[in-house]
């Protein structure tokens, strides 16, 4: 259902990086949509591992803050205004953001690669504006319809929802397959869940924290592991399929040897740039090795991933913050309790 809602005002509150560790509120001009793109007020946006890394570190490899940036990737809201070229009808249509502008022209997002595109501006990556603040555009076919049923809060996770539906692809987890995960923290849960959902018969989590084991058994872990007990490489049998959502260099080539011949690893977190990989191992076993940045057509699957009751996003969130909280959104990481944090930016 659509409904027309207030035009947009001419300012809007942000909530700025302005250095590491350093934040704050500023006044920032409504954005105008040009043509093809639609202005979101946003209801809410998930605090990713990526927001947290900019803000501590200032930087993720190559990508440096260098200016002030507003952080936050992980969005939904309503449509306030189109631009030339959209209907108008789409004002006031609750959308999720897939938050990425690829160029559309080179040969990566010729073939279907967009999120590989070398020009890609992608919402909270340096130098571009993320959605710490009350209005975003984007393209308009980056703004992906979702039904009334849905949450704004579920809405807004379906972006590293869809992280997992690549990862999911990527690993070709069918009906029956055994996966591994490294980490239980949110990307790990939503991998969890995720595997599920496409049909993996065996799903086991490693973590070394008890609290997240636990956790991490009620949304889909079929066996829960502690890496510090246990020897993860000579788990029996063997799975087809191992994902490292820690970004730790020892789980990474602990989780390697736990998958057996013609097997997948999907690398998603982030962890050191280099380390030691067993290619002996990697080679004879003719394992593949693949990464995952960011994702390609998954936000139509992660909503009837959602709306089927396949996949639970709400019963992740466990706090709320607004602009003037950005900081303690931030910081939330650090209390075992917490999974998944959302700023409601008000």
């Amino acid at each position: 259902m659509t409904a027309t809602i207030e035009p947009a005002p001419a300012s809007m509150r942000a909530s700025v990086m302005t250095g590491v560790g350093m934040l704050r509120i500023e006044d920032r001009p409504v954005p105008v949509p040009g043509p093809h793109q639609v202005l979101v007020e946003v209801a809410a946006v998930g605090v990713c591992g990526s927001d947290v890394h900019y803000y501590r570190h200032g930087r993720i490899g190559d990508f440096v803050v260098d200016a002030p940036m507003i952080l936050g990737h992980e969005l939904s809201g309503r449509i306030a205004a189109v631009g030339p070229g959209v209907d108008e009808a789409r004002v006031g249509q609750r959308v999720a953001v897939e938050p990425q502008h690829p160029c559309r022209r080179c040969p990566q997002c010729r073939a279907g690669r967009y999120n590989l595109c070398p020009d890609m501006q992608f919402y909270a990556t340096p130098p571009i504006d993320g959605a710490f603040c009350r209005y975003v555009l984007t393209d308009d076919d980056m703004a992906h319809p979702v039904p009334d049923s849905m949450s704004d809060e579920a809405a807004a996770l379906l972006e590293p929802l869809s992280v997992a539906i690549a990862t999911m692809r990527k690993a070709h987890v069918v009906p029956g397959s055994s996966i591994l995960i490294a980490g239980a923290g949110p990307i790990g849960v939503i991998c969890a869940q995720t595997a599920r959902a496409f049909g993996a018969a065996r799903i086991v989590v490693s973590d070394p924290v008890a609290s997240r084991r636990e956790r991490v058994a009620a949304f889909g872990a079929t066996e829960v592991l502690d890496p510090m007990s246990t020897d993860i490489a000579a788990l029996d049998p063997k799975v087809d399929a191992f994902v490292d959502a820690s970004g730790a260099a020892p789980a990474v080539v602990s989780g390697i040897k736990a998958v057996g011949p013609a097997g997948h690893v999907i690398l998603v977190g982030m962890g050191a740039e280099d380390y030691a990989v067993p290619i002996g191992y990697i080679q004879a076993m003719e394992i593949n090795v693949t990464g995952v940045f960011r994702y390609t057509d998954t936000w139509p699957a992660a909503v009837h991933l959602v709306t089927s009751g396949a996949v639970d996003l709400d019963s992740m969130v466990t706090a709320h913050y607004d602009l003037d909280h950005v900081g303690e959104a931030l910081d939330s990481d650090s209390d075992p309790a917490s999974l998944k944090s959302i700023v409601v930016p008000r």
